[in-house]
């Protein structure tokens, strides 16, 4: 698979805009629904296509988005911690990216992350780290490492990986 943008370029980006999650009120057209907590989710036909949310999004998130189901078992294996996990009631990573894979192939997106530099970077970090052979466990205990402390928000319920 070809990438837009390697991911280590990505991880540098968004270090200059990790700033945690807003709460702007998107205004696009066609959405699937609108979650409780605000989020915009999304149903398209299959991983390879992309939500209409991402249109006007910054092309490091886009990219973002589209490499997130190939790396889900990577992202459903480290928390985020935006804060997430209480406002959203996201389990992991992932869920900032994918509200739900259908039996089908359809994807049920989640805009969350268009808006938070802390799940976009933690995402682009996990999947960096798994692009260079790093295991879920090694993954897990850096996240949890660099995050785990008084400037992020608690973290999602995300269970320890086996190895």
């Amino acid at each position: 698979m070809k990438y837009k943008i390697y991911i280590v370029s990505l991880v540098m980006i968004l270090v200059a805009f990790a700033s945690g999650c807003g709460n702007e009120e998107s205004q696009e057209e066609q959405v699937t629904h609108r979650a409780d907590n605000g989020d915009l989710r999304e149903l398209t036909a299959d991983a390879s296509t992309s939500p209409d949310f991402l249109n006007e999004k910054d092309e490091t998130i886009q990219v973002i988005y589209e490499l997130a189901p190939h790396y889900k078992q990577v992202l459903e294996s480290v928390p985020c911690y935006c804060g997430c996990g209480e406002s959203a009631g996201h389990r992991d990573n992932y869920d900032c990216f994918v509200h739900e894979n259908k039996e089908d192939g359809g994807i049920v997106w989640d805009d969350h992350g268009t808006r938070c530099g802390v799940c976009l970077e933690i995402a682009a970090s996990s999947m960096q780290m798994s692009k260079d052979g790093k295991s879920l466990k090694e993954i897990r205990d850096s996240i949890d490492s660099k995050y785990n402390n008084s400037d992020y928000a608690k973290p999602t319920p995300t269970p320890m990986p086996e190895a």
